[in-house]
């Protein structure tokens, strides 16, 4: 080890003050691109028209459009997060009383769990610090989805603004505008655990398993607001897309984004609440998570009895080295490559999950060369230590992160209409939405097998090598090119926006086209985004498992055994009743919009024409008010299951309805996801008609079409409501088990004692 304590306190927080100036740098030129009367107005083109509308006319209906979308989007977060607020103050107090009363509210220090000869704080103080964790966790996944909104909100008018110039240019803003977000929300993330870290240190002194315990308060308060996040946010979008398809497409023959269809704003939100606000506060909540319990494991490895700073800050030098390595790598895209064609935009996102991944393993081996023991030793209940070199966790932390680059590959294959899968089902709407929908749900199923057999390689040398810490950093070698995936991920919604903006505004045939190219690789890469956070949500709630079992003091989970059989079965089902309920929600809340937007179409009198305005706030509203009620249920679901079934029936039932809930839940996600966007992208071949056999299958309003609008509304529900919440499901229960994890072992399982 060649690092000293001194390096680990400049680089981190320096990484991520980098990466927060790159952000700002990109929002900057960004910005230059101006909006209605920001300034030039026409961004120094020469004058033209555009389907008989003026340019300056257009450049005003864009800055209008942008307006309303960044009003509704403003309106539900604010809504949002009054009722988060509630939550957090009760969940907070929730923490706090049951933590505290592990050591019958004890305020004397206390001798340490794992060095009897030295005193440690009390469990009231050890209650109040990951009470403020969790706050402190909660408060940076809410910052993280709000400033991903407002970016996505402000350059979507943008990109739609520069199609006009070139695909290429628009292509750039879309991307940089998602690289704000996703340096913004890793760099912010890792200095607010970073100073997080350092401030507990002055109370807790060498207490670091004390002190890393607290921290996992940390990643609680992040998965909670992004589960609510991502469940209200998916209700929200899904029941303006699916009223706005069913009665705009299907009923009324008018196009997507049509500004005669009363819902096309609501819709147009709906991308950044959920896809964005939603989507960000997920992947921070993984990021908090996979830290926390690498945190915790090391914490009882040799690094804690040795008080070694460096290599217990091991899992946060690998997230500073990865937004290095993302910078590097999204300059390749927006400086040092020039898109000049619409085929080229796949391929060049791709090219950016290759390059990170590359840079990124040289950089983990540097790390673990230099700032890991060159043998250390990591503890595992109930068995001999484990004896690990520092070589050992270089293949474990590179085992996670080529095993994402190998999700991200599939789930492309999957879900992009450039390949064979979606072609065919887009092929299987000649014969109606009935083989639409068939040939859909076999495909998600097939595509649910390799991304498994990468997990379970990942998880299987990991474990061979280092026991539970493996996995941990594992998760964390997935994460490690954060900003680069969200970057991409977020890009999706931004150009979708941008091809609404430019229907709405009236653009020409020529720049739909261009913004169609740019939303048809955004989906591609929203379903790739959505296969790294559920890949890396399986790894993640792994290591909260194995970190669980420790704090539990489980030497084995035996499956055999009644107790955790029982807690097995019910927690595979669970990933059921939970899609159940949010798929209902969004049924709920798409039939209260279809009728609402039928109700305009038949009373508004010249809405079909164009001479009169839609309502456009009443469908904001009705989504709004839809999502907000109905994300209630779910998240108490998740949040109440680990609580009551942890203090009614103990530590090992517990143990098995996590391992449940694991397996179960990865294997769904990555079947609905998949499903929705192949059905997405199958409905776009058919709309964009580029090839032969897409010719034959449309044009729009085709039975072909038709039957591929409807598969698309079907799996919007399956890829944005519930296959993404499922990842927060299992990663939720596995760190909010851990954190009460000594709660349950002092007084869980009453009813069995009974």
């Amino acid at each position: 080890m060649v690092l000293g304590e001194t390096f680990v306190l400049w680089f981190v927080p320096a990484a991520a003050v980098v990466g927060i100036l790159f952000a700002l740098i990109q929002w900057f030129i960004v910005s230059r691109v101006s909006v209605g009367s920001e300034g030039k107005g026409n961004n120094g083109y020469v004058h033209v028209e555009e389907d008989g509308i003026s340019d300056l006319e257009v450049v005003a209906k864009c800055a209008e459009i942008q307006a309303a979308i960044s009003e509704g989007a403003e309106s539900f977060l604010a809504t949002e997060y009054q009722y988060l607020l509630i939550f957090m103050s009760i969940f907070s107090v929730i923490i706090f009383v049951f933590l505290s009363s592990v050591g019958g509210f004890n305020l004397e220090r206390v001798p340490c769990e794992y060095d009897t000869t030295q005193e440690c704080p009390s469990t009231v103080a050890y209650a109040f610090f990951t009470t403020v964790a969790f706050i402190l966790g909660a408060l940076t996944s809410t910052l993280s989805g709000y400033l991903g909104m407002k970016i996505a909100t402000y350059a979507n008018a943008r990109t739609t603004l520069e199609a006009r110039r070139s695909v290429g240019r628009a292509f750039i803003v879309a991307f940089r505008s998602g690289s704000v977000m996703g340096f913004l929300l890793a760099a912010n993330g890792l200095l607010v655990l970073f100073l997080t870290i350092l401030v507990f240190k002055l109370f807790f002194k060498d207490d670091w398993v004390g002190l890393y315990e607290a921290i996992t308060g940390y990643g609680l308060g992040g998965s909670s607001v992004a589960l609510f996040g991502r469940v209200g946010g998916g209700i929200y979008t899904k029941a303006a897309d699916v009223g706005a398809d069913l009665v705009g497409k299907i009923e009324q023959n008018i196009p997507e984004d049509d500004p005669r269809n009363p819902a096309v704003i609501a819709d147009n939100v709906g991308d950044n609440v959920g896809d964005i606000a939603g989507m960000g506060a997920d992947l921070f909540g993984s990021f908090a998570e996979s830290t926390c319990a690498a945190l915790v494991v090391s914490s009882i490895s040799s690094f804690g009895a040795d008080r070694n700073f460096v290599a217990m800050s091991f899992p946060l030098i690998i997230s500073a080295a990865g937004i290095f390595v993302c910078l590097l790598t999204t300059l390749v895209a927006t400086d040092l490559f020039v898109i000049s064609g619409v085929k080229q935009i796949e391929p060049t996102l791709k090219y950016q999950l290759v390059i990170s991944t590359v840079l990124m393993t040289g950089a983990i081996f540097l790390v673990s060369w230099y700032a890991l023991p060159e043998t250390f030793t990591i503890n595992v209940v109930g068995h001999e230590p484990k004896v690990v070199k520092n070589w050992h966790i270089f293949l474990c932390v590179g085992s996670g992160l080529w095993a994402g680059l190998i999700i991200g590959f599939v789930t492309e294959y999957f879900t992009s209409n450039t390949y064979q899968p979606v072609q065919d089902v887009a092929d299987a709407c000649r014969t109606g939405a009935a083989t639409n929908i068939i040939f859909g749900l076999a495909l998600g199923y097939k595509s649910v097998i390799i991304p498994v057999f990468a997990i379970a390689a990942a998880i299987y040398l990991s474990f061979s090598l280092a026991a539970m810490y493996g996995i941990a950093v594992a998760a964390l070698g997935m994460l490690s090119t954060l900003a680069t995936g969200l970057a991409i991920d977020a890009y999706g919604p931004i150009s979708d926006n941008a091809g609404g903006i430019a229907e709405m505004a009236g653009m020409s045939h020529e720049v739909r086209e261009r913004t169609d190219a740019l939303d048809a690789a955004g989906n591609t890469t929203a379903a790739i985004g959505k296969g790294f956070a559920i890949g890396s949500a399986a790894l993640v709630s792994l290591a909260l498992f194995g970190a669980y079992v420790s704090r539990a003091g489980i030497a084995v989970v035996d499956v055999i055994q009644p107790k955790e059989f029982v807690g097995l079965l019910v927690g595979a089902m669970l990933p059921y009743w939970f899609s159940a309920m949010t798929m209902k929600s969004v049924g709920k809340a798409a039939l209260a919009m279809v009728e609402e937007v039928r109700r305009q179409f038949r009373t508004i009198s010249g809405l079909m024409e164009g001479t009169a305005k839609p309502d456009y706030k009443r469908c904001v509203e009705i989504s709004t008010d839809a999502s907000i009620k109905e994300m209630i249920p779910p998240g108490a679901l998740v949040m109440l299951t680990p609580i009551i079934v942890g203090t009614l029936f103990g530590v090992e039932t517990l143990a098995g309805l996590l391992a449940g809930a694991l397996v179960s839940g990865v294997q769904i996600a990555i079947s609905a996801s998949n499903t929705g966007g192949a059905w997405d992208n199958a409905k776009k071949y058919i709309e964009a008609g580029r090839s032969e056999h897409a010719r034959t299958l449309g044009p729009k309003g085709s039975d072909a079409h038709k039957a591929a609008v409807i598969g698309d509304t079907v799996g919007d529900p399956l890829k944005d409501t519930s296959g993404p919440s499922l990842n927060i499901l299992i990663k939720l229960m596995a760190v909010e088990s851990l954190v009460f994890a000594p709660f349950f072992a002092a007084n869980g399982g009453w009813l069995f004692r009974l």
